[in-house]
């Protein structure tokens, strides 16, 4: 059985699936499933983009001025290509397929995103995905940080035609040596054809397929979607005939809902205020070494509470 329509019966254990609203920029397409009318969070993962796959000409590339976040820590993590992060605590770092950059924004942090110009001087490839993880309220102003930790130290397990990376958190009997703020887990699993893969047991779980299909209790669910999962049933994901490439990621309920407006997260919509004042003021009093002669502006938009819809872009 085969679900290709949300309004479909969904098998058990499966709470609801999100389909991801499509941006295309400049010929290459970003797909967003989290935030969504649905479901604002997964554990704390509060916001969720699939970049690409998509192949740039020469000199093009990733240009995303110095721009602020507070409240939350964002995550990149890469399939192909490469992106050099710069933050306003110094950082300079190149991130390579399978690296984890975790940026800690806390009470405030402005980055930029670029591809190198030596990636420029011919055609190139960018592949990857982009999340948010919101901090605890007693952790929403904590200090900024930043740290960047190579493929080669995320432990990885292999059975029986599954190939899992832990990127953060616990599972399966697994810890990856990120530091977090909240229980959570994120994975990055490779199924080959009728492959199984149990879920861990956190309060709530999803799995975003980014490649193949797989099956919940008997109906297939192509790639493109996220599958959030009911909070204590057991489930186990299995791999379609041309196997599957999920991204898995969950954690504790968090302490609440909270605000968004464009980079910001909150529990607090005066705190977002705030901050939309701050870099309209004076960038925050932020700045980006070596990417410090432009940034990008306050849009216009209104701020999100949980079940009053996902911002725009």
């Amino acid at each position: 059985m085969s679900a290709t329509d949300p309004t479909d019966p969904l098998p058990a254990g499966l709470e609801t699936v999100l389909l991801p609203r499509t941006h295309d920029i400049g010929g290459f397409e970003v797909r967003r499933a989290l935030p969504a009318q649905q479901r604002q969070m997964v554990g704390p993962f509060i916001f969720f983009d699939q970049m690409g796959p998509g192949e740039f000409l020469t000199g093009a590339g990733v240009d995303v001025r110095p721009h602020p976040h507070i409240g939350l820590s964002t995550v990149t993590y890469l399939f192909e290509g490469e992106i050099l992060h710069r933050d306003s605590l110094g950082s300079a770092q190149p991130i390579a397929p399978g690296d984890v950059n975790w940026m800690t924004a806390g009470s405030g942090i402005a980055h930029s995103e670029r591809t190198a110009p030596a990636r420029r001087a011919g055609p190139h490839r960018l592949s990857g995905i982009q999340s948010w993880v919101a901090l605890p309220k007693d952790q929403e102003e904590r200090t900024p940080d930043f740290v960047h930790h190579p493929g080669a130290t995320l432990p990885e397990l292999s059975d029986r035609g599954l190939h899992l990376r832990l990127i953060a958190g616990t599972g399966w009997g697994a810890e990856a040596p990120v530091a977090v703020a909240s229980e959570l887990f994120y994975a990055d699993a490779q199924l080959a054809p009728g492959a199984a893969l149990p879920m861990p047991e956190h309060e709530e779980r999803g799995a975003w397929v980014m490649t193949g299909s797989v099956e919940v209790a008997g109906t297939a669910f192509e790639a493109g979607r996220m599958l959030v999962f009911r909070a204590g049933d057991a489930i186990t994901l299995r791999a379609g005939p041309k196997g599957a490439r999920l991204l898995l990621l969950g954690g504790a309920a968090m302490d609440g809902p909270r605000y968004l407006f464009w980079n910001f997260v909150s529990s607090s919509r005066e705190r977002i205020e705030a901050a939309k004042q701050a870099w309209s003021r004076d960038r925050m009093g932020l700045v980006v070494p070596g990417d410090d002669q432009e940034w990008i502006p306050l849009p216009e938009k209104r701020v999100v509470r949980a079940g009053e819809g996902a911002p725009t872009s």
